[in-house]
């Protein structure tokens, strides 16, 4: 296995830019494992492929307007960009300046001081805020766009999902972002089942792995949480006969971290903390029997994961397929129910 057969060429004009309305209005395209049959709709209509008990498991987390400038003591301006707290005053983040070793005090615009503890790797570091910042966040952050995005976003809630409500992301879970209320409501008459999980998504999520073998590649940490309820949600709608459809990445992770944790008989257990797990062909799914997804970037662990549901041929086959009848791609872009 190679990170280079994970590799397509997409043109820049089928990255979205912005975001489609209504947000139940994007492309959808279904794709059949057993068959590699591919079919094309609106996401309006995904409840066409789902069926009563089926159990759709969404992450509720929400992003936080994580990207924030502050001033060197020479003055010199510099961006953070808030990943992961570690306690009330301390936080990992990515620095977008030179020289910012350990020891270095900086004055968030509009803000609190910050210092930086420690070097990690690359451009990250570990600063200690002297008051707690995520209250004022609100006040001095901007929302921290995928940098494929050029065009500013002129309501921020459009890259939140509409059921987001734990904050702590520094990126949306974007496959959630096609869903509506009305729609929600609609697959509910229909008796589709919803659960919620959490899952603070990092950057490293979209990040290219740059190894040529991505075994070799690490991932990052991220939080994640599966209640005792949702345990119990998905586990009931497997007993049940019902499928286990999972909004997004994020959330596929999240549930093949708790089902490691299960009990014989359990497809998932409760969960809470951090997973690593990361998703390469060969991997064997125990929770999740069908998926909702964006389209993803080439080289990332994203589009390995798929394929490791899906197939890396078909995968590559549907994509291309995709570029061809103008799908718009990545986070603003259209999804694919993959069953």
């Amino acid at each position: 296995m190679q990170t280079a057969d994970f590799d397509y060429h997409l043109p820049p004009e089928r990255i979205a830019q912005t975001p489609i309305e209504p947000r139940h209005a994007s492309r959808l395209m279904v794709l059949r494992r057993e068959t590699g049959e591919l079919e094309h709709t609106t996401f309006w209509h995904i409840g066409e492929y789902l069926r009563p008990g089926d159990l759709l498991v969404v992450n509720q987390t929400r992003v936080i307007p994580a990207r924030i400038f502050a001033r060197k003591e020479t003055g010199g301006r510099v961006e953070l960009l808030l990943l992961r707290r570690q306690d009330e005053l301390t936080w990992e983040a990515l620095v977008g300046g030179k020289r910012l070793t350990a020891g270095k005090r900086l004055q968030v615009e509009g803000g609190t001081r910050v210092e930086v503890l420690a070097e990690l790797d690359g451009s990250r570091r570990l600063l200690r805020f002297e008051q707690p910042v995520e209250g004022s966040l609100a006040l001095v952050g901007q929302m921290p766009l995928p940098p494929y995005i050029h065009e500013p976003l002129r309501d921020p809630e459009r890259y939140q999902t509409v059921y987001a409500s734990t904050p702590g992301s520094a990126a949306a879970p974007t496959a959630g972002l096609h869903f509506t209320p009305e729609l929600l409501e609609r697959l509910e008459q229909q008796g589709v089942g919803f659960a919620s999980l959490t899952l603070h998504v990092g950057l490293d999520t979209f990040a290219p792995v740059t190894e040529d073998d991505p075994r070799e590649h690490k991932i990052h940490t991220e939080w994640c949480e599966v209640t005792p309820q949702a345990a119990e949600a998905v586990n009931a709608a497997r007993e049940r006969g019902g499928r286990i459809v999972a909004v997004g990445t994020t959330s596929v992770r999240t549930l093949e971290s708790a089902a490691r944790r299960a009990a014989p008989g359990q497809t998932v257990a409760p969960f809470s903390g951090p997973t690593d797990l990361f998703i390469l062909p060969g991997f064997t799914f125990r929770a999740v029997d069908a998926m909702v997804t964006n389209f993803h970037l080439p080289r990332s662990s994203l589009i390995m994961l798929v394929s490791a549901f899906a197939g890396r041929e078909r995968i590559l086959a549907a994509y291309q397929t995709a570029i061809e009848l103008q799908y718009r791609f990545y986070s603003f872009g259209d999804a694919m129910l993959i069953l």
